[in-house]
């Protein structure tokens, strides 16, 4: 630059928000148009990142690369039919259950009409809340649910050879030391993957406890298929802030059929019990240790990230917005403000150094013996 050229003006501070905005909206926008294909490679990679630890261990005991990236494939693909199978036995019994129990939907839904009629509720107000009792629109909805795990099972067959390359890939980057870049602060890729790791391993048992107690207590209250609505209770455990409601509904409706409004009470009072206890007074401390998310965050990346790729975005959106901070937000020094309004208390990444020579030679790595060593240079 010559003496007399002008000095380059940064953008305004406006101008910069613009600028990020507009662009995040074009990538989420190309998110969204591709989230056929992106779901289930996000899906792919948490069960890679899950099964990961399982790599390092069997190295130190001295088995070859290829068969400790295989034991993480078989890991991965062990947690994905599991999963699988849940989710058949759950939609098998729901729709095998409806049939026999539309006769108590249907006056259910009549007696919920009459009832709302009475309080002086207009009649399109009753028609429309008991349609949702309508056994017509339940066994659509039975239908749907088979179609959606039909559509699970065929995403399964991709998502198994995308955990296949990624812990492949996983190997190599642990060898190379790289994962998010050579110039990664203070370990930002491994508090994402330890984060995202503790994240499901807490909700995982959350989940189990919460299950078998609800499981039992819809047990001994004569609800239909309790295992049912326990996998269900299971798998919303994995939505933050409102698995909780997504799970009880379901349950609840079922035992205003089979028992009436004071069954259906005595479940939605016991399910709060529980899990008001374990979900809302317990976990979110353990949560809130793993992943380091404020609470308004949590509710919004559920809300944003099930617009943005379907309704998996909804359990993988705490991974999902873990690494969109841990790729934009805690890379950056100035960014202190942000990392703090998203409930990140830690200290911000140092500030790059120049490396000398002499740095350059102290961090260079020792020779190994497999490095052959050079001839001195002739002057």
């Amino acid at each position: 630059m010559t003496a007399d050229a002008p000095a380059q003006r940064p953008l305004a501070h406006g101008t910069r928000i613009l600028l990020t905005t507009a662009a995040a909206v074009i990538v989420f926008t190309g998110i969204w148009f591709a989230r056929d294909i992106l779901g289930p490679a996000a899906v792919g990679a948490v069960i890679t990142i899950i099964a990961a630890p399982v790599y390092a261990p069997l190295l130190r005991r001295g088995w070859p690369s290829w068969l400790a990236s295989t034991a993480v494939v078989a890991v991965g693909w062990l947690i994905l039919a599991l999963l699988a199978l849940l989710l058949f036995v759950a939609s098998a019994q729901f729709v095998r259950m409806l049939p026999d129990y539309a006769d108590e939907f249907q006056a259910t839904a009549k007696a919920v009409q009459e009832q709302l009629a009475s309080w002086g509720l207009s009649d399109t107000a009753s028609d429309a809340a008991s349609s949702v009792l309508s056994p017509d629109v339940l066994l659509g909805f039975a239908a749907s649910v088979a179609d959606a795990v039909l559509g699970i099972a065929v995403a399964f067959f991709f998502i198994f050879g995308y955990v296949i390359f990624m812990a492949g890939d996983a190997a190599r980057f642990a060898r190379l030391g790289v994962v998010f870049g050579a110039g990664e602060p203070d370990g930002i890729g491994r508090r994402y993957f330890q984060g995202v790791r503790r994240y499901y391993v807490v909700n995982a048992t959350f989940g189990a406890i919460v299950a078998v107690l609800d499981g039992l207590l819809l047990w001994a209250l004569g609800i239909p298929i309790p295992l049912v609505w326990a996998i269900l209770a299971f798998v919303t455990n994995f939505v933050p802030n409102i698995g909780f409601v997504l799970g009880v509904i379901p349950p609840a409706v079922l035992a205003l059929v089979v028992g009436g409004w004071p069954l259906a009470l005595t479940v939605l009072l016991a399910y709060c019990a529980i899990n008001v206890v374990l979900q809302v007074l317990v976990q979110p401390k353990f949560v809130s240790d793993a992943v380091d998310l404020s609470l308004t965050l949590s509710f919004f990346s559920v809300v944003f990230w099930a617009f943005v790729i379907g309704p998996v975005g909804a359990i993988l959106s705490i991974p999902l917005t873990l690494l969109v901070r841990a790729l934009l937000i805690e890379p950056d020094a100035r960014a202190t403000a942000l990392r703090r309004l998203t409930g990140n208390a830690a200290p911000p990444p140092a500030p790059a150094v120049a490396v000398t020579a002499a740095s350059a030679r102290s961090e260079a790595p020792e020779a190994s013996a497999d490095t052959p060593e050079l001839p001195p240079k002739q002057t």
